[in-house]
């Protein structure tokens, strides 16, 4: 049994309003660009140089590089490249560029940084950073998800620039089974403290106990004197009790030798504590100064949540003592059309679409997420299984992790845990996914390093990793499985009743599924409480394993995405959400079936265009469409699928009952209706006691006239990085979306914004999705705007011929970087 309470790491505001976050967190962070260089963690992104290719002389602080290209972070460059079958990248990579790249960037350090620790924090670059101040070199990262920084003060230059430079090394290929993306593709900051300070993710708070009425919070902070002299200071950590305006703390008075190290523990006890679920993800701050003759010379600010987690066989997973389900998905670190890159926005639209799906937890397969993906989670309210690797220490590609694992796992499993373990989202670890020596005792041995490993530094929540069969009886994972806390199974649910007979003790969470699985999956969930949950593969589509999730015509190359190459194919196409934010019916289904947010959607599957028939793969599902228009159908039969929570359901076409038919959970919550087509209106109702609840409409639509636009965000931030999300739909002239559209659309820009990618889910469309063109796919598309550092009104304008012209204002504000 595991018996777990932790919390972690936000802002004591409840998330009340993305809008009360975003000012509570600019009057707490702000860039180091713009502001005077006096705060600890100072944004590092903007006015980096760029140069595409390897040239060792760009590590002198000398060199001259003028001539590269100016940008601001995050960064992607293959994302910016052309899609082609000769990349090295392969099917995996989703045949995209890599290759090698080089940063530099030119500072000033002010003379308030004499005497201070000074360093520099990579949140994430992919891959092999070797990084350089003022030409020395700092040292080589291989891990292209792990972060980490260096100490820069003893080569600081206070009278003339500082040169920073990066050497990026994506040219080892291949390294990876999904798109990695290059570059520094994550936040970088500089960090400037007292050499008597908070040592770098040296705060870890828990909550022992939790009840409605008292919450004890553990504080432990590692304090570090890096001076030559014993310190006397006073720990003291500040937290708002509750929903009242008192602020509890606890003050520590400590002797530090010199150049010492000491961990201090302390107990806050909080009344009345808002707890922290997926429903009311309540956050609090936890601030921590480190006090000297009465001055504070350091102060930190750990945002985190209380809550209580309990894994058993008897109640499964139990939040704050309440059973919960998990409904969980999947998901790379892709944003899309943005590639790699990790805007901030970006990440919390994921999470955003992630809940508006049902969805409840998420499993980071299979990396460690952003930063900025986890604070997100926390403060909208999303539960994570954090993944550490793909591999151990056999590797799947010729480059990938394996190369690294014995030298490097003990680091990087470390950064994952001691940098994700204050966050309320997180709920277990990962160690791994599918290791290939998974059937062998030296996989136990190695299991029950990595978990020991984390126990060291959490012992709070549970360990488990993904298993997959491997033509081996499954039994034969039973020691592997004794070595976890909770056993992950990949595509292997079916088995759990059979192994809860032979091992009872075994508590299960289905770490991978095929989407067609969603009911037979679900069933398993609820009826037995030793199975916490399913996590769909994938909830959201992605770049890279291209054709995983492919269907295909009768006549096209046969076969699993591992057996050929596929190209054009370069994405997934398994996802519940497609790579413009589109929910696709399954995703509709899924939620169905775990929520009751929704209970009627109606959707039509393809027909097949005779002769040919539809073929599918193993994680594919019908194609399926919110659509009732079909050209060239007319009297042929098609098939119209309604998902449903009520009793009954009927349906209409042009307010004439086809029919009705049950929709219990004996039929799977769905009902088939075979309709001859006919352009009209098609419409299911939700029937209950003979009463008509809910309806949903599809409406024929005409030939494709207008554009319509609708942006996620009207006001962005003027801080370089914000982004506006603009959904292109094409309609008819009567406004009615024309879903077999596939105009050419031109996308143009005037004001304080450029086109940061375009796209249309099409995973067979090769343009690139940096520029300003896109073919409509299935009638939509999206243009992703980001702001610049200037204020002022962006006017985008979308034009395709034969159609009417579009266009949108999005309004930049005065902002900041609010990831924190």
């Amino acid at each position: 049994m595991i018996h777990t309470s932790s919390n972690n790491h936000h802002l004591f505001i409840r998330t009340i309003s993305i809008t009360a976050f975003l000012l509570l967190a600019c009057s707490i962070f702000s860039s180091a660009q713009d502001h005077a260089n006096t705060e600890r963690k100072q944004l590092f992104d903007s006015n980096w140089k760029f140069f595409l290719g390897d040239t060792a002389a760009a590590r002198s602080k000398d060199f001259n590089d003028k001539s590269w290209r100016n940008l601001d972070l995050p960064h992607d460059w293959s994302i910016e490249g052309k899609i082609h079958p000769k990349n090295p990248t392969g099917n995996g990579g989703g045949y995209f560029p890599a290759g090698t790249g080089w940063y530099r960037k030119t500072f000033r350090a002010p003379n308030k940084w004499k005497d201070k620790n000074v360093s520099i924090y990579f949140e994430g670059v992919y891959m092999n950073a070797e990084v350089f101040i003022n030409g020395k070199s700092l040292g080589v990262y291989p891990y292209g998800y792990s972060s980490f920084s260096y100490n820069i003060s003893p080569f600081l230059d206070f009278n003339n620039e500082n040169v920073i430079a990066l050497r990026v090394d994506n040219s080892q290929q291949m390294n990876s089974r999904w798109y990695s993306g290059s570059g520094i593709y994550r936040h970088v900051w500089m960090t400037v403290t007292d050499p008597v300070h908070v040592a770098n993710w040296g705060v870890s708070i828990t909550t022992p106990d939790v009840s409605s009425k008292r919450a004890t919070v553990q504080i432990k902070t590692l304090v570090k004197n890096e001076t030559g002299f014993p310190q006397n200071i006073i720990l003291k950590t500040l937290i708002p009790n509750g929903n009242s305006k008192k602020v509890v703390d606890n003050q520590t008075r400590v002797a530090l030798p010199a150049n010492s190290v000491k961990e201090v523990t302390q107990v806050i006890n909080v009344s009345n504590p808002v707890l922290w679920t997926p429903e009311t993800p309540n956050l609090y701050l936890a601030r921590t100064q480190i006090l000297r003759d009465n001055q504070v010379i350091d102060e930190t600010k750990t945002n985190f949540g209380i809550r209580s987690i309990k894994f058993t066989v008897e109640n499964g997973f139990q939040l704050n003592g309440k059973a919960v389900k998990i409904n969980g998905g999947c998901v790379h670190h892709d944003n899309g059309c943005l590639g790699a890159a990790a805007f901030d926005r970006a990440e919390e639209r994921k999470v955003e679409l992630l809940k508006t799906a049902g969805f409840n937890a998420v499993r980071t397969s299979h990396n460690p997420p952003s930063e900025t993906f986890l604070n997100a989670c926390d403060r909208l309210g999303l539960l994570v299984m954090d993944e550490s690797f793909d591999c151990w220490k056999i590797g799947k590609n010729n480059n990938d992790y394996a190369k690294y694992f014995d030298s490097y796992w003990k680091r990087d499993l470390e950064t994952m845990v001691l940098r994700d373990r204050n966050h309320p989202s997180i709920v277990m670890w990962s160690i791994g996914n599918e290791i290939v020596e998974r059937g062998s005792p030296e996989a136990v041995q190695t299991a029950t390093m990595l978990a020991k490993a984390i126990q060291e530094l959490d012992t709070t929540r549970p360990i488990t990793s993904a298993v997959v069969v491997n033509d081996k009886d499954w039994s034969v994972f039973d020691p592997l499985f004794a070595a976890h806390d909770v056993a992950g199974y990949n595509y292997h649910l079916h088995s759990a009743p059979d192994d809860h007979k032979r091992v009872p003790s075994r508590i299960i969470v289905h770490t991978e599924s095929y989407p067609r699985d969603a009911f037979a999956n679900w069933k398993l969930v609820q009826n037995n409480s030793y199975v916490i949950g399913d996590f769909v593969w994938t909830a959201m589509d992605y770049l890279g394993e291209s054709g995983i999730g492919r269907w295909y015509y009768s006549g096209d190359v046969p076969g699993q995405h591992w057996e050929h190459d596929f190209f054009p194919w370069h994405g997934a196409y398994c996802g519940d959400i497609d790579l413009i934010g589109w929910r696709k019916p399954i995703s509709h289904y899924r939620s169905l079936l775990y929520n009751n947010t929704e209970k009627l959607y109606m959707a039509v599957r393809e027909p097949e265009p005779d002769p040919l028939e539809i073929k599918e793969t193993w994680w594919s599902v019908w194609p399926t469409w919110d659509s009732w228009t079909w050209p060239g159908f007319e009297g042929k039969t098609i098939q119209v699928e309604v998902y449903s929570k009520y009793p009954k359901t009927r349906l209409y076409l042009d307010n004439k009952l086809i029919g009705e038919k049950a929709t219990t959970e004996e039929q799977e919550y769905k009902a088939t209706f075979t309709v001859p087509y006919s352009p009209g209106q098609l419409k299911a109702v939700g029937v209950q006691n003979d009463k008509e609840i809910e309806s949903t409409i599809l409406q024929t639509s005409g030939d494709a006239a207008k554009i319509e636009l609708t942006a996620d965000r009207k006001e962005i931030s003027a801080n370089g990085s914000d982004l506006s999300y603009v959904i292109v739909e094409i309609t008819d002239k009567d406004g009615i979306f024309q879903p077999n559209a596939a105009n050419r659309l031109h996308f143009k820009i005037d004001g304080p914004g450029v086109i940061a990618g375009v796209d249309n889910a099409d995973l067979k469309d090769h343009d690139q999705y940096v520029g300003n063109t896109r073919k409509a796919w299935r009638g939509r598309a999206l243009v992703v705007i980001k702001s610049t550092h200037s204020t002022g009104d962006i006017k985008l304008t979308v034009t395709s011929p034969a159609l009417s012209e579009a266009t949108l204002n999005i309004k930049t504000i005065p902002g900041k970087i609010t990831n924190r």
